[in-house]
């Protein structure tokens, strides 16, 4: 029998590693920032063209390497960072798995120049798909420059996979700031075909917050400082009145390295706790100084996971410093008892004497009576007049043949499908609160628990989701919207600014347009500033910015590389926020208006998230649980 198992060649074997390390041009960011901050560098410059996949270049002034060090630096396991395997519990540094540069080499067309400071002459080293091509003397500055061509070339699968340049740039510039937020004492740069994004010049930690972030996010920071013998927190924290419906913010760092950590976040969240609103999300920025060998930074390819010894008495630390910051800060609205405020009403004179208003009720008023004659003249003139429009009319007619003649097919699972008789069955009114129905003209429909909605069928009953309910109706309003040029705006009397962080703003300049066929109006204020015209009608004034910061989080991990795609993934979330806002109690027109907007619907029966809206129940359905 012929023996089946053999080594892999270098060349496959280092592409396999990039599939782990280098995910997206972002990853090789990472990799190569890390390694600039390994070092020693002062001031390093990030420069890339087409989000990454023509040019990824990285250039420090820090120490450089050798000849053969640079060599060397392209082999697989190949490190500066440790020597034996306890070394790996004693960690102050990024790249110690020696796999960074050897796997991006494999993937792509790399030219490396450095050179140390003690040396006349560096050294260029360029390697293609793993093989090294050259390596020459060189004339160049002190320090490193890397330079990263046509990244995942030989790996069409890889490079198909990856998202459009917008949502590229932004994995890109959100790895840049990870690196650059900690590092405050360094200069650094970024700049995307040809323009410049960031120049961050050293400083304290606040300033780097508020040069990245802009300069009203000066007002929104409260310290953080704790030491204990367990870890050192230090670092800001939002103020609570400042939090986002999104995720934003959020930077959590443990020995100078950026981590992800649902259970120091969830620790940080109970520390807001009964300070936030629902599903609001506050900012912060902590550094975290804790014994290396108390965490193990080694559990994940792309070291943003950690694992502590201790994790208990670390997410108690941190829950309790983050309350005692804000206590500490007065950010808790507090009263002063000692307040001299004259609670008194006003002076009335103890002599005077109050007279009980008397009130004038028709007790022969029936406001359902057709008769005019029930009532009397002054009631008459306090009845609102309304005419109703031919299509109101022939809306109310609807309305009773959809469920009066519709089809309707329950199958094994009671699943309900509206097969309207003809098109005029289908209508889409324009407003929630308007007269088009009313009591007399519709089945009966009530809600319940102020969230679910129970209609009659032909053949039972019908449980409505209230607000996934909304989500679909003002799904496909808005996708309709999207695909036509007549859009309904409304002018704001007091137009809105709003910023964005520059990763957002690169992904807002290729929804801009979308969103204008929406009914948005957004102008340019400034740098990476906008101000708002205009919204869509069936948003409200103090909604308009939250909606953007919605749209922009769900379209950063959207998978399609097509601009035209963003239309779907923009009118799916402003149902979401949009139709968020639609629980609580409804009056009987919004009752009868949502069912009927419902099942004139493309879809009735499912959300844009693929949720079931409503549940179905058989009229034998209901006596045999009543039997039971």
């Amino acid at each position: 029998m012929s023996n089946i198992i053999q080594l892999l060649p270098d060349v496959v074997a280092n592409q396999i590693a990039a599939g782990e390390v280098i995910q997206r041009p972002a990853s090789t960011v990472k990799e190569l920032m890390e390694n600039a901050i390994d070092a020693e560098a002062l001031t390093i410059q990030l420069i890339i063209k087409d989000a990454g996949k023509s040019l990824i270049q990285v250039i420090d002034d820090g120490k450089g390497m050798s000849e053969v060090d640079l060599r060397m630096s392209i082999e697989r396991h190949a490190t500066s960072k440790i020597k034996l395997a306890a070394d790996l519990f004693a960690l102050n540094t990024f790249g110690f798995r020696g796999e960074a540069l050897a796997s991006i080499s494999a993937i792509s067309h790399m030219v490396i120049n450095s050179k140390p400071d003690n040396n006349d002459l560096g050294s260029q080293l360029i390697v293609e798909g793993g093989k090294v091509k050259s390596q020459e003397p060189d004339h160049c500055a002190k320090g490193t420059c890397i330079s990263i061509k046509n990244l995942f070339y030989n790996v069409p699968a890889r490079r198909n996979f990856l998202k459009s340049d917008a949502v590229e740039t932004k994995h890109i510039i959100e790895e840049f700031l990870k690196v650059a937020l900690i590092n405050p004492d360094k200069q650094f740069e970024l700049h995307h075909n040809n323009s410049e994004i960031y120049h961050l010049p050293s400083g304290p930690f606040r300033q780097r917050i508020v040069d990245i972030f802009g300069k009203g996010y000066n007002q929104k920071l409260v310290p953080v400082n704790e030491d204990t013998n367990i870890l050192k927190i230090s670092g800001f924290i939002g103020k609570p009145e400042f939090a986002k419906k999104t995720r934003g913010e959020q930077y959590f760092f443990v020995n100078n390295r950026y981590i992800k950590s649902s259970y120091l976040h969830h620790a940080v969240n109970s520390a807001y706790d009964q300070l936030l609103p629902h599903k609001n999300h506050p900012s912060y920025f902590l550094t975290l100084e804790i014994d290396p060998s108390l965490i193990d930074i080694n559990i994940h390819p792309t070291k943003n996971e950690i694992k502590f010894e201790n994790e208990r008495e670390i997410y108690a630390i941190v829950m309790a410093t983050v309350k005692n910051s804000l206590g500490k800060y007065n950010i808790v609205p507090s009263i002063d008892f000692e307040m001299e405020a004259d609670i008194t009403p006003n002076s009335i004179s103890l002599n005077h004497h109050i007279v009980e208003p008397k009130i004038s009720v028709d007790t022969d008023y029936n406001p359902f009576s057709t008769d005019s004659s029930n009532s009397s003249s002054s009631n008459r003139d306090l009845i609102p007049k309304s005419k109703k429009s031919p299509l109101e009319k022939s809306n109310i007619e609807n309305w009773g043949k959809m469920f009066a003649q519709q089809e309707v097919i329950v199958d094994n699972n009671t699943d309900l499908i509206f097969q309207p008789e003809n098109e005029e069955q289908g209508f889409l009114n324009e407003s929630w609160q308007s007269d088009t129905l009313d009591e007399k003209s519709t089945p009966t429909n009530f809600q319940v628990l102020n969230k679910y909605i129970i209609t009659e069928s032909k053949d039972g009953i019908i449980i409505i989701d209230q607000q996934i309910a909304f989500e679909r109706v003002i799904y496909e309003k808005q996708l309709q919207s999207l695909s036509t040029i007549d859009t309904s705006s409304q002018q704001l009397l007091f137009p809105i600014n709003f910023s964005l962080p520059a990763g957002d703003a690169v992904l807002f300049q290729e929804i801009r347009e979308n969103l204008s066929q929406i009914g948005f109006e957004i102008e340019n204020f400034g740098k990476n500033s906008y101000v708002i015209q205009a919204r869509p009608s069936s948003i409200k004034d103090d909604d308009v910015s939250g909606l953007i910061e919605t749209v922009l989080e769900d379209l950063k991990n959207y998978t399609s590389s097509v601009s035209d795609g963003y239309n779907e993934r923009i009118a799916r979330s402003m149902a979401k926020r949009v139709g968020a806002s639609k629980y609580g109690k409804l009056d009987v027109l919004e009752i009868n208006n949502l069912v009927a907007q419902l099942f004139s619907c493309d879809m009735p029966h499912i959300s844009p998230d693929g949720k079931n809206i409503f549940k179905s129940i058989a009229t034998h359905e209901l006596a045999s649980m009543l039997t039971e």
